[in-house]
Parts: C-alpha cells; sequence; structure tokens
C-alpha cells in the first residue's frame, strides 16, 4: 500500500531493494505543507490529486518494481501552469519528478521519495500538422498511438513505434529518446524532433518549438533535453517530423538454426531489400515460448532456436513483394532461413508482432532483471549464452531479442522473487562484459534510478562530469527528478 501522510519514506526500502543496495538517502528538499496544495488548489482547481488512493497508480512504475510515496499529484494542461507550478517549487524548495505515461523500464518515472509528481496527462492537444511539410506541433501528453491514429488519416505515421504506444506519451518518449521498432528506418528521435518547448526548474519557458527542417543558428539546445529524463527541464511540446504512411507494408517472420544464420540473413537482407526495409528483430526460442505460454498466442513458424521477423515498408506493393520474394527464395535457397511465412494484410502483420509482446510474457514469470544494450551486432546473442552460464539454475530463463538492425540486444533474467545474489551474480558483470566489448549499458531505455550508479561504463570520468555541470547549471537546486540518471556529484 501506498505510505500514509506522515509516515515518511520508510515503505520504499521494503519494497524495493535496489534502494538499500545503493544506499539513497532523501535529500534535503522542502516539505510539502497545506499552504503548498492549498496554491496548487488555486492554481488548478479540481487537477490536483492528494488521496492515497487517487495517488497510489502514480508512485509505482507499471512492472511494479519500484515505488515512491509521492502525496501530491499535479495535472497542468498548459505550459503556464506548468511554468507557475515550478516557478513556486524553486522557490520552496520542493523536489518534482515529471511523469509522462509511466511506461519507462529503469525507475526514472515514478518517486524515489516524496517529491510531487507533475503528470502531463492532460496536456494532450495536437497544436498543428502540416501536410506538405509532415511536421506535427503538439503537446508532450499526447499517447503514441493516438498520434499515429491522427497521423494515418492524414497519410502520414509517426516514425516511432512502441510496444507501450498505447499509453507512453510523446513526451516522455523524447524526454528518454526512445528507440523502438522503426529506427532502423527513420532514426533516432535526435534527428525527427525538430524542436521542443520545455520549461527550466525555476519556471521560465524555453520556446525552441521551431519547425524548420534547417537551423544552423548556434548550439542546438533542445540535444540538451532529448534524452536527459527529466532532470534539466520539463518537456510540454514538441514538433517532430512524420514520415508518409507507406502503402505497402510485408512483414516476414523466420526461424534460423543459429544466431550466425540470423546475422547471415541480416546481411543478405539489408543488400536485397535496401531502401525498403523498416525492421528487422529477433528473438530466441524461448522468448516464443513464454509468449505461446503466458499470452495463449502462436507463432507461425516454430521448431528453431531464433526467430526473425522482417517489415518492409514502401510505396509499391507489386515491386516491394517481388523484392521481398527474391530475398526469401535465396535465403531460403542458401540455407540461411529454415522455415518462414509472410504477411501483407493488416489483421495478420498485427498477429505477427509478437515481437511487441515479450516484455508483457515475462511480466508472467515473476521477478524480471532487465538489460538494454547496445553492443556491435557480431557479439550481440555471445552475452545471452554467457549469462546462461553464469547463472545456471539460479535463474529461471535467460532470454535475448532486440533490434539486431541497430545493435540492440534486450537481455531479460527471471526468477520466483528478487533476490540479492541473484543481482549479485548478474551485476556488474553484465556491464563490465559490455564495457569489455565497447558497448553501452543503455541502448534505449535510459539510465533512470536502477542503471545510473553504472554510468561510468559506458561514459568516461570526464564526460560525466560535463553532464553534472549541465544540471547544477539548469538546475542549481536539483529539484528536478533527483536520484536519477547522474550519480551524485562531488
Amino acid at each position: 500500500p501506498a505510505v500514509p501522510r506522515g509516515r515518511g519514506c520508510a515503505g520504499w526500502r521494503e519494497v524495493v531493494p535496489t534502494c538499500e543496495r545503493y544506499a539513497v538517502r532523501r535529500l534535503p528538499f522542502g516539505r510539502l505543507e497545506g499552504r503548498d496544495v492549498a496554491f496548487f488548489e488555486r492554481l488548478m482547481p479540481g487537477r490536483v490529486l492528494t488521496g492515497e488512493e487517487e495517488v497510489r497508480p502514480f508512485n509505482v512504475d507499471w512492472l511494479r518494481s519500484v515505488r515512491g510515496c509521492s502525496q501530491l499529484v499535479l495535472k497542468p494542461q498548459t505550459t503556464a501552469e506548468v511554468s507557475q507550478v515550478l516557478r513556486y517549487c524553486y522557490e520552496k524548495n520542493l523536489a518534482v519528478n515529471p511523469q509522462g505515461g509511466n511506461t519507462g523500464l529503469v525507475g526514472g518515472s515514478v518517486p524515489v521519495f516524496d517529491e510531487i509528481i507533475l503528470s502531463t496527462a492532460l496536456m494532450n492537444q495536437i497544436i498543428s500538422f502540416d501536410k506538405v511539410s509532415g511536421i506535427l506541433v503538439c503537446q508532450a501528453g499526447c499517447v503514441l498511438e493516438r498520434l499515429n491514429e491522427y497521423l494515418e488519416e492524414q497519410g502520414f505515421i509517426m516514425p516511432l513505434d512502441l510496444g507501450a504506444k498505447g499509453s507512453c506519451h510523446i513526451g516522455g518518449n523524447v524526454a528518454t529518446n526512445a528507440g523502438g521498432l522503426r529506427l532502423l528506418r527513420y532514426g533516432s528521435l535526435r534527428g525527427t524532433v525538430l524542436g521542443l518547448e520545455v520549461v527550466l526548474a525555476d519556471g521560465s519557458a524555453l520556446d525552441c518549438l521551431t519547425s524548420l527542417r534547417k537551423d544552423n543558428t548556434g548550439y542546438d539546445l533542445k540535444q540538451l533535453f532529448i534524452g536527459s529524463e527529466g532532470t534539466l527541464g520539463v518537456i510540454t511540446a514538441v514538433s517532430i517530423l512524420c514520415p508518409q504512411k507507406p502503402r505497402a507494408v510485408n512483414v516476414a517472420f523466420l526461424g534460423c538454426q543459429s544466431f550466425d544464420k540470423v546475422l547471415e540473413t541480416f546481411t543478405t537482407c539489408r543488400a536485397m531489400l535496401g531502401e525498403i526495409l523498416s525492421a528487422y528483430e529477433f528473438m530466441d526460442e524461448k522468448c516464443m515460448e513464454l509468449v505461446e505460454r503466458h499470452l495463449k498466442l502462436s507463432s507461425p513458424v516454430a521448431g528453431s532456436p531464433f526467430y526473425v521477423l522482417i517489415e518492409t515498408s514502401g510505396s509499391n506493393s507489386t515491386h516491394d513483394e517481388e523484392k521481398l520474394n527474391n530475398f526469401l527464395e535465396r535465403a531460403m535457397a542458401s540455407g540461411l532461413v529454415a522455415d518462414g511465412t509472410v504477411a501483407t494484410d493488416d489483421k495478420k502483420i498485427k498477429a505477427s508482432h509478437l515481437r511487441e509482446r515479450i516484455t508483457e510474457a515475462l511480466t508472467h514469470e515473476g521477478y524480471v532483471y532487465k538489460y538494454d544494450i547496445s553492443l556491435p551486432v557480431a557479439k550481440l546473442y555471445d552475452l545471452v549464452t554467457d549469462m546462461r552460464a553464469r547463472l545456471g539454475h539460479s535463474a529461471k530463463n535467460v532470454v535475448g531479442y532486440g533490434h539486431l538492425g541497430d545493435g540492440n540486444l534486450h537481455l531479460n533474467i527471471t526468477a520466483e522473487s528478487y533476490s540479492h545474489s541473484l543481482l549479485d551474480a548478474i551485476e556488474p558483470f553484465v556491464y563490465e562484459w559490455t564495457a569489455r566489448c565497447s558497448g553501452s549499458i543503455s541502448a534505449e531505455h535510459g539510465l533512470g534510478f536502477k542503471k545510473k550508479q553504472f554510468i561510468q561504463y559506458s561514459k568516461p570520468r570526464e564526460a560525466v562530469v560535463l553532464m553534472q555541470h549541465f544540471k547544477a547549471m539548469l538546475d542549481p537546486k536539483g529539484i528536478l527528478n533527483p536520484y536519477k540518471t547522474l550519480p551524485s556529484a562531488p
């Protein structure tokens, strides 16, 4: 249950062992008082939550792996309201936890202690869309799937697609630099986001909401906030470049007998499909087994140690189908692919997206240790193999899947319940292994609360110090999403 008002934050350690593990202590921020709540209720009547039952869902992440004890949730509707909230909190030294759809996987979207939760749920308006340029301007609280549905009616799509699209917010996507299934084709948000509106810690609004493809005047300030996980400012609006909706989409689901075959298939696929290749995902057989067992979804291909999901997106169905069929003939004839199927209608395509449901299936296995790693493609699955050998029977499952097209592995380890000893066997081994391969310990999920203390495995000390300087300059009191992303400055 949520921690009742006045009890403090002892409940955090009971639920989240990582807090004990890393000796997190509450920083000397102000304590919420009745007059503070009264101010916010005057500012946004009817959009201030204080009841225990009302606040509880905002204090827990969707994995139910971390929990804070905030006593207040604010739901602004405009940038001006966000500005007034932060100005007040800055003056009173009250810590603030910005929160979008709360779909993060590293504990970055919920409080650690009693930070005020600033929810963007009601900032969900589309401001403009230009059908000629494909540029969408919207508030940060717009749900990704709703944006995509709106754009499809205009003949366009969002440049990113995530398993959490039904609840994640575009502002949160930008704040975490979310990757997803379409990154291979359309690139990262660092390239497709054209402008941002951001409220800084002291309440001042930074209007960089440009809709220009080219603007080479001074520093590109928006890049500071993309991927900053709410620690430098609160994103309130986004300008994003959206591609035209493809007229022809094909999906192939293939079975491969080894990971080397998965890699060779990718090389052949990239060479033969070229400009129409929009996704290349892989998953091991254990992933498929869990999806079938827990979600009752059947795989269109069975009996292979590895599976590959290939998506093509183009403008000419005849051309695209011919290229895909030629590729499949080559892959089958050369022995790269043992079995496969192709879907061209929307219903089959949606049914083939088993890859998106793996995270959900894993939650049925008990406690999940989740790792989001970037590695050289040739070494991608070696980490899974080495981790299985290291853990043996101490883990229920060690599975690997991810975006092979951009070298992103999702390593997941399941157990009946949380175990200190199992975590000790995983960390820091997983990060040391990644560092030896010159990889990144976070490909797309960010660092949040769970991974911040391991940043040195991916970034040199000088880079971390510079990040801390940026944080101190933009948020000198440290009130924005404290305890997240960066280790504490000396």
